[in-house]
């Protein structure tokens, strides 16, 4: 089995680069886990790699080329969309992509320093986030993976701010909220597994 790399900021691990690694040990505790700066790593068939930066050496290796330019984002969601960009969004979307279709987690926010999980949004509120959501990752043919896309709620709308092809520190909301949370969503992702659901307190979130 291949040992597996998780591609970070830095040289010490950040809290969410760490809980990544303990989801992999949960799911698959025969596998070896390091860590590894993004900018340093060197990609071999004999590994198995976790990006969890956009800090890398060969970022085309991963595909996640589309997501390094915050401002190239924002001019294609406007042009693309008419939706306009902000600096920071207090908001986060996870998106569960699997091979068979997207699952839409509960929103995240930022707050204070702080991230919780679920933020409460209407109905008519997600409606059009899903649907933007889908057809940017469309656009951008986006592999399984966990993205978390930031924006900022408007009562006539929403605005963009960036989309995220891995979890965040944010992420970290939904250890013990989440089942599965997004580190390990994230992982079956990467590795072709099925997620049926997505639970959150008993409710179920489905495609």
């Amino acid at each position: 089995m291949k040992p597996v790399t998780i591609l970070t900021t830095a040289p010490e691990p950040l809290p969410h680069e760490q809980a990544m690694a303990e989801a992999i040990a949960a799911l698959e505790p025969d596998r070896t886990v390091q860590f590894e700066p993004g900018t340093m790593a060197v990609y071999t068939e004999d590994v198995d790699y976790c990006p969890l930066t956009l800090e890398l050496a060969n970022p085309e290796q991963f595909q996640l080329t589309p997501y390094l330019d915050v401002d190239v984002q924002r001019q294609l969601v406007q042009q693309q969309w008419s939706i306009p960009s902000c600096g920071q969004g207090e908001l986060w979307l996870p998106v569960v992509l699997t091979a068979k279709g997207p699952l839409y987690a509960e929103a995240i926010q930022a707050k204070d320093g702080q991230y919780q999980q679920p933020y409460h949004l209407k109905d008519k509120q997600r409606q059009p986030l899903y649907r933007f959501a889908f057809q940017l990752l469309d656009h951008y043919q986006a592999t399984p993976a966990v993205y978390l896309l930031a924006f900022t709620q408007q009562t006539d709308g929403f605005v963009f701010d960036r989309l995220l092809p891995f979890p965040n520190a944010g992420a970290i909301a939904s250890i013990g909220i989440q089942e599965p949370d997004l580190f390990r969503c994230h992982w079956l992702c990467l590795q072709h597994q099925p997620i049926l659901d997505v639970q959150i307190n008993g409710a179920q979130v489905r495609p």
